[in-house]
């Protein structure tokens, strides 16, 4: 019993089954009572009853569950989460329960690290393992009777956890402090302040005088910038004039205008000057009959037979 911790004054709960010898239960109970005295109190729960005992959150201070001497109790996520809501923040709970050494798919039985888990999920906290032994022959003749299970690899092992310091659901208003701290400025001179405020009837007033931006300029800032200076510096050097890539200072569209003027310039010249205008309007020896109607200046192409014919 030194343990569970157990002294005057506090609210027990005790959890049974139909494994847990009546003999053993009885005993426990007795003790229990002598360790609570007058003012603390022991309730006795058959665990498929406990869910329908209708306990009121908080009402116990311990709980055993399993820890009659014989017992083989299992706990169900139900059955823990229900555990957690009747016992008082800071409150423990105390089970045994036989587990699995190895992990057996779909077994009723868990494993030690699956019961640990288990209580935490139900909202335990500081859960840690107390004792793992053997089962006694007793108590696994009343798995096999009880659980109707079979295994060659069974412990039982006795877990703790506790609830935490706080009702699930609890809610605390946070203590901020409203003391203004000094930001070690000066504080800002109202007059100043008001100094440096405009609103819209101060628009209205014929008095106020508004800069003109144009006069914020130099006349050196109104002069036309020279083409030339914008371009970058290694922009067309070299003997062949070449533009850079991505050029934005005017010497690409300046090589294409060249280059138009150089094709329309190495084109053959009309000596009659009607060459564009059609058939109806060329001479006998034209190198364009045949060919349709240009513009001034349009580069045609003449074939080899053309220029041979004329």
């Amino acid at each position: 019993m030194a343990d569970f911790g157990i002294s005057a004054g506090q609210f027990v709960a005790v959890v049974w089954d139909k494994s847990s010898p009546m003999e053993a239960l009885k005993d426990l109970v007795d003790k229990l009572r002598a360790l609570t005295g007058d003012e603390g109190r022991v309730s006795v729960e058959n665990i498929n009853q406990l869910l329908q005992s209708a306990h009121k959150e908080s009402s116990f201070d311990i709980i055993l569950s399993g820890i009659i001497p014989g017992s083989t109790t299992l706990h169900s996520a139900e059955i823990l989460a229900e555990m957690a809501r009747i016992l008082r923040p800071s409150g423990c709970l105390f089970l045994k329960e036989p587990v699995e050494t190895a992990v057996v798919n779909n077994s009723k039985v868990k494993t030690a690290s699956k019961l640990c888990s288990a209580l935490t999920l139900s909202g335990l906290v500081e859960v840690k393992e107390l004792q793992r032994k053997f089962l006694s022959p007793e108590e696994i003749q009343s798995v096999r009777e009880h659980l109707g299970y079979h295994s060659d690899s069974l412990l039982s092992v006795q877990i703790t956890g506790k609830k935490p310091d706080f009702e699930v659901g609890s809610s605390s208003q946070l203590k901020l402090s409203t003391t203004k701290k000094s930001s070690g400025k000066p504080a800002v001179d109202p007059a100043a302040a008001k100094l440096w405020t405009l609103s819209a009837n101060d628009m209205e007033d014929e008095s106020v005088d508004l800069i003109d931006s144009d006069e914020l300029l130099d006349p050196e800032d109104t002069k036309k910038p020279d083409p030339a200076s914008l371009r970058a510096a290694s922009c067309g050097e070299g003997k062949k004039r070449k533009a850079c890539k991505n050029c934005t200072c005017g010497l690409a569209e300046e090589l294409e205008r060249e280059k138009s003027r150089d094709q329309i310039s190495s084109q053959p010249k009309s000596a009659c000057g009607n060459c564009y205008l059609g058939d109806a309007f060329r001479c006998a020896s034209c190198p364009y009959l045949g060919m349709p109607a240009f513009r001034p200046g349009e580069k045609v192409l003449l074939s080899d037979s053309n220029l041979n014919d004329a």
